[in-house]
Formats: structure tokens, C-alpha cells, sequence
């Protein structure tokens, strides 16, 4: 008994630091939940060098070299890898949007391009259970920024094509540019792009036009772009675009769309 409790003694001053260190980790943790950079109206003008300060890792992580199933990712082409703009490996989401050369080239996007706030008391328990169900998941990503480039292609009877894209566009020398460089000739006017980078690189490459507009496409649907009015424009309003915007959405302006309002 005496040796029992001489154990018990031992085993409970041993692991105080252990759990005094878990706590200090847990009251950190807690702290920057709560940062004020994760919540409006701090993370609307937060840099990606506030963001990576402790999200670093999100850019060092690599694709798995085999799957689970014991696929080699070398050895398969990804469904976004089919179009002619994807340049190198398989690369992970974060990397693929921020830091391959092809992101860089045509596309300024930003950790709070996506990323708005998150409010950590909406965030489910986990593990979840029966006492728990009044919890919701929080919403870090408005799905609606990843429609805008990951739609559906348009129907493409609006554009008087013969067929979608996938099978008309030999008829047009896969060069999008044939027709709309007369028509909506304000595109890609948003902060989180470069249009005049999209547009010399479309030039006689309509996977550069198609990789955002159903080339790659997560959606079922296609995104609502805002009707930008450019010269020469119809007066007549198309019923498919009745209800459509004629601005972006204000974050994603310009400023030399603001300048002039």
C-alpha cells in the first residue's frame, strides 16, 4: 500500500509539467482564435505576410507522391491537368492558387481573396455528438469565390455556338478571342486577377479562356459575371441576363474602376 501510494505520488509530479504545457498550448491556441485579424473589418486589409506568420505550413505541404490506393501521382494526369496552361506536377490547392508561376502570372490573389473571418463559436465540437446538434459549421469561404472560376460552362447557345466548347472549338481555332475581342471587351477588371496578362496569354489559346469559364470546373452551374458595359454594347438586355449585375461585387474592384464612379 505504502509503495502504491509512493508510485501514485511520483506518477502526479511527473506529469504536472505535462499538463501545465498542454495548458499553455490550449490557452495560445485560444488567443489567436480570437486575434483580431480573424474577423472583420481587421482581415479585409490583412497582408499575406500577417496570414503566413502562422499559416506557413499551408504552403510547405506537398501532394502525396502515391495515393492511398497506390496510385503514383506522376503517372496520371488529374482532371485540371487536361487543359494546355497547367504547368508542372500536381500541386496542392493553396500552392496551385498563390505561388506556381502560372498563379503569378495571370492571377494576384490573396489569402483574404477567399478568406473573409470565421467565428470560432459557430465552429462544430468535435468529436461531434447528441448534445451538440444546435452547432453549425463555420463558413470560412464564401463558395461563390470559387464559382467564379470553377463554374460550368455557359450555355453555349447564348454565344451562338454550334455545341459546347469541349466539341466547337476547332471550329475556331480553340482562340476565344476570335469573337470577343469585339465583344465584352471589359473582362477580368477584378483585384485578384491581371487582365492584361489573361489577355496576352489567350491570344490563339482558348485554354486560357476556358480553364477559368468550365475547363476546370467544380460546379454544375456557371457564375453570374457582372455584365461590365464595354463599347459598342447592345442596348437590348438578353432574358438570360436580365437579373444580372453591371459591377463586380465592391472588394474585387479596381481601383481604377472606383476612380471612376
Amino acid at each position: 500500500m505504502k509503495r502504491t501510494s509512493i508510485f501514485l505520488a511520483l506518477l502526479i509530479t511527473s506529469a504536472g509539467p505535462l499538463f501545465a504545457d498542454k495548458d499553455e498550448q490550449a490557452g495560445k491556441q485560444m488567443r489567436a482564435a480570437w486575434d483580431p485579424i480573424h474577423f472583420q473589418p481587421a482581415i479585409a486589409n490583412a497582408t499575406d505576410e500577417q496570414c503566413l506568420k502562422c499559416h506557413k505550413e499551408i504552403l510547405d505541404r506537398k501532394v502525396l507522391p502515391t495515393s492511398p490506393a497506390g496510385v503514383k501521382a506522376d503517372s496520371v494526369l488529374a482532371w485540371y491537368q487536361t487543359l494546355n496552361t497547367y504547368e508542372g506536377p500536381q500541386e496542392t490547392f493553396h500552392r496551385r492558387h498563390l505561388v506556381t508561376p502560372y498563379a503569378k502570372k495571370i492571377m494576384q490573389m490573396k489569402c483574404n481573396t477567399c478568406h473573409q473571418g470565421e467565428n470560432p463559436r459557430e465552429e462544430a465540437p468535435i468529436p461531434p455528438d447528441e448534445k451538440n446538434t444546435t452547432f453549425t459549421l463555420r463558413k470560412q469561404v464564401n463558395p461563390e469565390i470559387c464559382l467564379m472560376c470553377h463554374g460550368a460552362f455557359p450555355d453555349y447557345k447564348r454565344m451562338g455556338l454550334p455545341s459546347h466548347w469541349n466539341e466547337s472549338r476547332d471550329m475556331f481555332n480553340n482562340d476565344c478571342l476570335i469573337c470577343h475581342a469585339a465583344i465584352r471587351t471589359n473582362r477580368h477588371k477584378v483585384n485578384f486577377l491581371k487582365p492584361d496578362a489573361i489577355e496576352a496569354e489567350a491570344k490563339g489559346n482558348g485554354d486560357v479562356c476556358f480553364g477559368c469559364h468550365g475547363g476546370r470546373q467544380w460546379y454544375r452551374i456557371s457564375y453570374p459575371y457582372p455584365r461590365h458595359a464595354w463599347p459598342g454594347m447592345p442596348k437590348e438586355v438578353p432574358d438570360w441576363a436580365t437579373d444580372r449585375p453591371t459591377e463586380s461585387p465592391a472588394r474585387f474592384r479596381t481601383h481604377a474602376q472606383e476612380a471612376t464612379k
